[in-house]
Parts: C-alpha cells; structure tokens; sequence
C-alpha cells in the first residue's frame, strides 16, 4: 500500500545544502518521489534567516509501502540522517488539483470523521514574478495557522527557485475546515479564503497541490517535544 512520510531534521549545513541541489532519487528502492526542503519559520519576516535554514531540514515523500520506508531509514546514508530527527507515517485521503511529480493519485481515498486528527499539505511551484504578491498575501494566513488553537505543529519548506511547502497538524478535521473557510474563532478568521481567492483572481504558482492525511504513527522527536500528533503517540 502506498505510504506517505513526513520529516523534520537537524542536520549539519553541507547535508542540507547537499539534499537540497540532489535529493533521493526513484533509484531509492521502493521511492516514488522526494522533496526536501530548509524549512522556514512561519510568518517570518521576508529578509530573514528563518526564511532559508540548511541546517533545519523538511522532507516529504511518497513510498511504495511502509517497509520500504523502513529500509531507508536504517540503511540508506542520508535516511540514516533523517532517521535521527522526528517524522510522522501518513494514509492518503485527499487531494486539491494536482502536480506533475505525484500523479495517480485519486481525488479521495477514504473518509473521516470530523473530530480526528488531520494533516495537511500544501506544495507549490511558484511563478516568479508572482512572489511579491503571494508573500503578501500568503503571510498573514502563515500567522493564521502558526497561531490557530486547533493546530500541534505547523511548518513551511523552501528549496530554492520556487518550490514552497507548508506542513500543518491538525487536532480535528472540524478545526481545519473552519480556517479554510474563514470561520474560526480568532482574530480576523478570513485570512486564509482572501488569500483563495487572490490565488483564483491570478495564480500565484505553475503548480499547486493541497494534501489531506491520517497521521498513522509518529517516530522520534522534534524540539524536545514527542506525542505532536494527536492519538497516535510516539515510537
């Protein structure tokens, strides 16, 4: 069955410059596809290191099955490196649009129920030109959701030109909804549907994705915290 994985790691800065110019290929056994990332801090001013941390590293792939993943983690050098870090095992469930690097994937999955825990994933090929645009208006929805009650963890990558992805866990499906839609209970709910539809009025990105999953187990720690995910525990 095909398995999805999450990963955030600290790694040293020629690891994450490496994996970034040259990440695991579908040469890897059992790996469709990979994106690695420097992760940002969200709502991080524009001109900032936060916006591009080597040393912080955020993966995202796509498995052929869990045991393939496995295999990576204790026998493939850089999955050694992630292995060290914090990441969550994740079941498909839906899909907004699509890009080129993940196809075959259906528009659902599966159902949920409101009230377990979901997470969510953006990825995006940006249109240059487009940036200063999405950065404003894409900033204060990064606030919105670093800030939301209903929110674990939320996280944002980058792998320079103008790949962007942003990580989010959610503690009910009901509370993710609710943001999307603009009707959470915090300050000025709406953020995240004017960004919407700015993106429809002129696309922001070449490509663009939005990812929903159920987080099926979690492994190691990340900033000292273990047990992110709600109900799934750590290993």
């Amino acid at each position: 069955m095909t398995i999805h994985s999450f990963h955030l790691a600290e790694v040293p800065r020629l690891v994450g410059a490496r994996a970034l110019v040259r990440p695991p290929t579908s040469s890897t056994a059992g790996l469709d596809h990979v994106e690695c990332l420097s992760l940002m801090r969200l709502g991080a001013p524009v001109a900032s290191p936060d916006r591009l941390q080597l040393t912080r590293l955020a993966v995202f792939a796509q498995w052929q099955d869990e045991e393939a993943l496995t295999q990576f983690l204790a026998r493939d050098a850089f999955g050694r490196v992630l292995d060290h870090g914090w990441h969550v095992r994740l079941e498909f469930m839906r899909r907004w649009s699509s890009i080129a690097a993940l196809p075959g994937l259906p528009e659902r999955a599966g159902t949920w129920e409101q009230d377990e825990p979901v997470v969510a994933v953006t990825l995006a090929r940006m249109r240059l030109p487009e940036l200063p645009r999405f950065l404003r208006h894409g900033r204060p929805v990064e606030r919105l959701v670093r800030d939301h009650p209903g929110v674990a963890l939320a996280v944002a990558g980058l792998r320079p030109p103008r790949t962007i992805s942003t990580f989010s866990i959610w503690h009910s499906v009901h509370q993710m909804v609710e943001m999307v839609h603009g009707h959470s209970d915090v300050p000025d709910p709406d953020r995240h549907a004017v960004a919407m539809r700015e993106r429809q009025r002129r696309d922001f990105h070449h490509e663009f994705a939005t990812y929903r999953f159920r987080p099926l187990s979690e492994h190691g720690a990340w900033e000292g915290r273990t047990g992110i995910v709600p109900d799934t525990g750590a290993r």
